[in-house]
């Protein structure tokens, strides 16, 4: 781990800091952030340009396509494809999100913007799933053909049924939220749930009185239902109750439910990032109550109009909460990419957390350890069952004075106390490509988190084109495996593997264990010779941990890919 320094020293390196006057940026009104480009109906429909439908093949990649991967595994591949899993050409995709079964997380959907044709910016509500893991995806086309709906937000319930909710203009802002049965294979016909711009939605999984609830926020300057913009549905998808508006009035943000069933919202507000929450939103037919709205200083400011993204935002502000019975246990994290106060810096991925429900906020940590002057745009966090912390985002560093940019990563294992060393997982890509007659590359990314890794949904131009992408991000924690040591020295190969591959062992007598991505050990032994075959084609394929203990306690870890 790459450890950061304390919240209290890293205040008083941004105070002291001769930048803090003279590179000190003006924060940007919020009424005029509420004046940005909202969803609005624009062009006609288009279909696709290609009376056939051209294809290309679908993009994917894994662990050993980036030469500087650390010790993180990741898989990605294209999820907005035709029926044979190949990428259509002259469309475009974006502003994914994404729910993964709880009771089968082989099942996972996504959803997105989809625009069939990139000279117009009319976009549908589209979808795929997968039920092997993501290793292919059915993409049946979109929900209600020639209807326009944007802004699609994902969500999942106890039981394992998908929640799709999306806006249109009808001619006031309006969602409807759709409801799956059967994995994302099909949708009912949604049920009207209020709504506006930007609106973000969550579903309480917690076993309390608000089990099933759904919530929905939005900006409260776009909305359906003024001067309201929060709602909820108590009957599950059924009916949703009248708009309320909520203190502080947060814009840009997600929301999420604690362990006790309270519902926290992080977002921007007329004073920057800010936190609010509600104790009995859970008690159905309640009047909702909300605690006063509590600033969170980020040493910065959530962005629009940014060079990466002209047309969007830097990134919406990302909430969650510690639901593991570790340390950190009822912890509320928020994370943002920021216009930097402080200094000069056009983004920064900024986290920060409360350890008494939401109450007071530590000093901001900064994620990204890069030492230039770049943009780290669209942070996105989430917190697994066990507290790891994983954060991604997109990070200019690679290419100063450019946007050409490329996926990041980094965790924590310690509520945020310290990071890992940030570690780039795909190929840099210019985000300026195969814009759908809309400048911007949507407004957010969206993941979700299990003790296996990081379900990451995201869009992105390595194909050329404007396309969304899932990918599983596996950080080497979740084994239970120490870190390499040099006394120990072995190799593998081949790896990537079929199944059988052999080990060079500079010592006799060491034990030997397999773990797959759950830490669940496939195979034990004693080394006896310094080349030892081992075969592992009765597995099924993907990412495993080779760990060697010698006989003076000396570890060393290896990650195998079996193909």
């Amino acid at each position: 781990m790459k450890s950061k320094a304390g919240f209290a020293l890293i205040a008083a390196g941004i105070l002291l800091s001769p930048l803090f006057s003279s590179g000190q940026h003006a924060p940007v009104p919020a009424d005029k952030k509420l004046q940005a480009p909202q969803e609005t109906f624009g062009d006609a429909y288009l279909p696709n340009a290609y009376q056939n439908k051209k294809t290309s093949p679908a993009y994917k990649y894994k662990s050993g396509a980036v030469k500087r991967m650390l010790n993180s595994s990741v898989f990605t591949i294209q999820v907005n494809v035709d029926a044979s899993g190949q990428n259509i050409l002259g469309d475009a995709a974006n502003e994914p999100s994404i729910a993964v079964n709880p009771l089968n997380a082989d099942m996972i959907v996504i959803g997105w913007r989809q625009f069939d044709n990139v000279s117009s910016n009319f976009r549908q509500a589209g979808w795929s799933y997968t039920t092997n893991a993501g290793q292919t995806w059915i993409s049946p086309g979109v929900i209600q053909p020639g209807i326009f709906r944007s802004d699609p937000v994902l969500d999942f319930d106890s039981s394992g049924n998908f929640y799709y909710n999306s806006l249109t203009i009808n001619p006031d802002y309006f969602c409807k939220v759709f409801k799956s049965t059967d994995g994302g294979a099909t949708w009912d016909n949604g049920t009207d749930a209020q709504g506006g711009d930007k609106q973000w939605m969550t579903i309480d999984r917690t076993t309390g009185g608000g089990s099933g609830n759904i919530y929905s926020f939005w900006t409260s300057n776009f909305s359906t239902c003024l001067p309201g913009f929060f709602t909820r549905s108590t009957n599950g998808n059924i009916s949703y109750e009248n708009c309320i508006p909520v203190n502080g009035q947060p814009f840009w943000g997600t929301m999420a439910v604690g362990n006790n069933g309270e519902l926290y919202i992080g977002g921007d507000s007329q004073s920057g990032p800010a936190v609010v929450k509600s104790l009995n939103a859970q008690v159905p037919a309640s009047t909702i109550i909300w605690e006063p709205s509590v600033p969170v200083f980020l040493d910065g400011d959530l962005g629009y109009q940014p060079s990466v993204n002209p047309g969007g935002l830097l990134g919406q502000a990302s909430i969650d909460v510690d639901r593991s019975n570790g340390p950190g246990h009822g912890n509320v994290y928020l994370l943002a990419s920021v216009v930097r106060t402080a200094n000069s810096d056009p983004g920064d991925v900024m986290f920060a957390r409360s350890t008494d429900g939401g109450l007071t906020w530590s000093l901001p940590v900064r994620i990204n350890d890069d030492a230039s002057v770049s943009t780290q745009w669209f942070g996105t966090m989430s917190v697994a069952p066990n507290g790891r912390i994983d954060a991604v985002w997109l990070d200019t560093r690679d290419n100063p004075g450019s946007d050409l940019s490329a996926l990041y990563y980094s965790y924590s294992t310690d509520q945020g106390n310290t990071w890992s060393a940030n570690e780039i997982l795909s190929g840099i890509f210019d985000p300026h490509v195969g814009y759908p007659n809309q400048n911007k590359m949507g407004d957010y990314f969206d993941m979700i988190s299990d003790n296996s890794g990081a379900h990451f949904a995201w869009a992105n131009t390595l194909n050329g084109e404007e396309n969304v992408y899932y990918s599983h991000i596996i950080p080497p924690i979740v084994t239970g495996v120490n870190e390499p040591s040099d006394k120990v020295i072995i190799s593998v190969f081949p790896n990537p593997t079929p199944g059988v591959f052999f080990i060079v062992n500079a010592a006799k007598q060491s034990h030997i264990e397999i773990s797959n991505v759950l830490g669940e050990k496939v195979f034990s032994s004693t080394i006896l010779q310094t080349i030892t075959q081992l075969n592992i084609s009765t597995h099924p394929a993907g990412i495993y941990f080779l760990k060697i203990v010698s006989r003076d306690g000396s570890t060393v870890v290896k990650k195998i890919i079996r193909e």
